[in-house]
C-alpha cells in the first residue's frame, strides 16, 4: 500500500511578514525531498504571502486553518472554500478542538464544512478528540466515534478523500502526549469506524495531533494507525518540524 504520511503543520494564530518568511525559508532550504507529504497551515490573512513563499516547491503544499460553512454571501468574516482554492489551497482543517470550544462548532458545522472543502477540490483535515474529563469518564470511543459519524453521514460517498485528524483535547498544548498505546487504540477506532462506511478506509490518513514533536513522534509514527501528524507549537520551530517531518519519512 503506497500511503504516504502526511505531516501537517498547524500555526494557529501566529505569524508575521517577517516570521513567516523566514520559518518558510528554513523548511525549504532544509526539507529536501521528503518521503512523506508535508504542509503548513497559516492564518488566512497569510495564505497569499505563503503561496508565494511556497512557489516552485513540491516538497511543502499550502494548508488554511478553517473553511466556512457557506458558499459565498452576507458571511462577514467567513473565507470559502472556492476562495482558498484560488490561493492554491491543498488543505483545510475543519473541526479543530478549538473551533468547537471557542466558536461553538458543532458535529453537524464540521460536516458541511467537509463537505464545502471537498466540493472545491481541497483535503479537509477533519478533527475529532475528547476533553480530560470525557476520558476520565470513559467516553473517548463514544466522543470520536459521533464526531466521525456526523462527517460520515454527510459525506459518505467521498469519504475516502478526506484525512482525519485524532486530537485528544487534553493533549493540545499541554505537553502532554497520548502514549503511543492510547493514541493507536483511538486510531484504530476510527479505521474501524471508517472500514464500516467505505471499502477504501486503508486509504484514509489519520493523523494523531495532541504535542506531537521532535521528541515523540518517531514512537508515535510507528504506531499501524498512526499516519502523520497534526503539528502545533513545533510547527513553528523549523529544526522541530523537519525532525518530525523526517521520522514519518
Amino acid at each position: 500500500m503506497s500511503k504516504r504520511n502526511l505531516v501537517a503543520g498547524n500555526w494557529k494564530m501566529n505569524g508575521s511578514l517577517a516570521s513567516n518568511q523566514a520559518l518558510v525559508q528554513d523548511l525549504l532550504a532544509g526539507i529536501g525531498q521528503p518521503g512523506c507529504d508535508v504542509a503548513v497551515c497559516p492564518p488566512a490573512v497569510y495564505v497569499p504571502q505563503v503561496q508565494v513563499l511556497l512557489a516552485g516547491s513540491n516538497a511543502i503544499e499550502l494548508g488554511a486553518q478553517d473553511v466556512s460553512q457557506h458558499e459565498n454571501g452576507a458571511f462577514t468574516g467567513d473565507v470559502s472554500a472556492t476562495m482558498l482554492k484560488d490561493f492554491g489551497v491543498r488543505y483545510a482543517i475543519v473541526g479543530h478542538s478549538e473551533r468547537r470550544q471557542h466558536q461553538g462548532e458543532t458535529d453537524v458545522h464540521v460536516a458541511i464544512k467537509v463537505k464545502r472543502a471537498l466540493a472545491a477540490g481541497i483535503t479537509p483535515i477533519v478533527c475529532v478528540g475528547e476533553t480530560l474529563r470525557e476520558r476520565e469518564e470513559g467516553m473517548t470511543e463514544f466522543i470520536v466515534k459521533r464526531q466521525m459519524s456526523a462527517v460520515i453521514h454527510l459525506n459518505g460517498h467521498c469519504i475516502s478523500e478526506i484525512v482525519v485528524a485524532y486530537e485528544p483535547v487534553w493533549a493540545i498544548g499541554t505537553g502532554q502526549t497520548a502514549s503511543p498505546e492510547q493514541a493507536q487504540s483511538v486510531h484504530a477506532v476510527l479505521r474501524a469506524q471508517l472500514r464500516a462506511a467505505t471499502d477504501h478506509a486503508d486509504r484514509v490518513r489519520i493523523l494523531y495531533g495532541g504535542s506531537m514533536n521532535a521528541g515523540n513522534a518517531a514512537e508515535l509514527l510507528a504506531q499501524p494507525d498512526i499516519d502523520g501528524g497534526l503539528i502545533g507549537g513545533a510547527a513553528l520551530k523549523a529544526p522541530d518540524f523537519l525532525k518530525i517531518v523526517a521520522a514519518a519519512s
